[in-house]
């Protein structure tokens, strides 16, 4: 029930498209699907980037607009890649973000090349529609692909709807011929699970995940790997994963985490638990996320007395210092807000601000995470 998918469920009920509520949901296809004259993202990057893909399908107008974190984030890419396949594109304030007007114009299919070392979200987007243009679409990847397993998450959901799909490392092909309906089960969010299963690296403990282990494609289930690479004990029991930690050691690590850079915050505060030199590396692009995640991360960790430091391609973490508490500050991103709040754990108190932010990818975070973390609701 996070923004992201909030606002895909607004919209698309707006369109007609949507029934239903509660986890369960009826979608009802059809071309002339039109979506709202105007569609607020509100915070949610990854829907206002596949709503502006989707509103190239249809004739009239539609503006994509979201809050203002969101009008800072980078649009440009996309939006240079629909023009060129003929859609209509005109920026209604700054060029290359948001807000947007976007119709179909003269949309068709091609081949086109598509930059993959600023976010996976722009060739997801293009991939969603390329089913349903003339003659499909082959996106040529451009540079480096930064966080490939969403990449090809979003070719298996594709493929799962009966799209026909190819990737490699510099090519996307997408064929031609639309869509089938069919049931769908939704698995498990791995980059949300992660902030729970630090925990035993923050402190010694079990935590049981409650039926993670349905998840089968997601790249931040990497998160169990290095968990235990840090020296906690990762068990199964039927669907739920179990992360625990008695007395042992644990080990510093060095990660290359450019195909899973989600789970960056979660697992640079866990590493603050560890004596030692940790490096986590590849991951410069996140620069471009809710919050420029690198220097934001580093500096309220630094708040908390972790011993950190960014540079242009991740983050050096060498344990911590003894501080009695912190004040940190959110910079609009939800996975700081999370992650920062762990430090409790290790505090004796940490007030996080604007801790609503949240609400982008989970909303009840702090009301979930009571039997975890000693959470206590300031007016600020």
């Amino acid at each position: 029930d996070g923004d992201d998918t909030s606002v895909i469920i607004d919209v698309l009920r707006q369109s007609g498209a949507v029934t239903g509520g509660d986890g369960d949901w009826v979608v009802r296809g059809r071309r002339d699907c039109a979506l709202p004259g105007i569609v607020d993202a509100r915070l949610a990057g990854t829907s206002s980037r596949f709503l502006t893909a989707v509103a190239a399908l249809t004739q009239s107008s539609t503006v994509v607009d979201g809050g203002a974190p969101l009008r800072a984030r980078p649009m440009a890419d996309l939006h240079e890649a629909l023009r060129s396949l003929g859609a209509d594109v005109e920026p209604l304030g700054e060029t290359g973000h948001l807000p947007v007007a976007v119709a179909r114009g003269s949309l068709r299919g091609g081949e086109i090349p598509v930059r993959g070392d600023v976010s996976s979200q722009f060739l997801s987007s293009l991939m969603l529609i390329g089913p349903l243009l003339d003659g499909g679409l082959v996106l040529n990847v451009v540079g480096e692909l930064v966080s490939r397993s969403y990449v090809e998450m979003t070719a298996a959901v594709m493929r799962d709807f009966g799209a026909t799909v190819e990737t490699n490392d510099t090519t996307v092909r997408v064929a031609a011929g639309g869509y089938v309906a069919r049931d769908y089960t939704v698995e498990p969010d791995f980059s949300s699970a992660a902030f729970p299963l630090v925990v035993p690296v923050l402190t010694p403990g079990r935590v049981r995940v409650v039926g993670l282990g349905r998840s089968v494609m997601q790249g931040d289930s990497r998160i169990l790997d290095i968990v235990a690479d840090i020296g906690c004990r990762v068990s199964h029991d039927g669907d739920d994963v179990i992360v625990e930690r008695g007395a042992a050691d644990l080990r510093p690590v060095s990660l290359v985490m450019t195909d899973c850079s989600d789970l960056v915050p979660a697992v640079a505060v866990a590493l603050s638990a560890v004596r030692g030199e940790s490096r986590i590396s590849g991951v410069g692009f996140i620069r471009n996320k809710e919050s420029d995640r690198l220097n934001d991360l580093a500096r309220e960790l630094a708040a908390c007395g972790v011993d950190v430091t960014a540079d242009d391609d991740g983050l050096t973490v060498t344990g911590r210092h003894p501080v009695d508490g912190a004040t940190v500050d959110t910079h609009h991103d939800h996975r700081l807000a999370m992650a920062l709040s762990l430090m409790s754990l290790v505090l004796a108190s940490v007030r996080v601000r604007d801790a609503d932010v949240v609400s982008k990818s989970w909303p009840g975070y702090f009301d979930d995470m009571r039997d975890i973390l000693n959470t206590q609701t300031a007016d600020n």
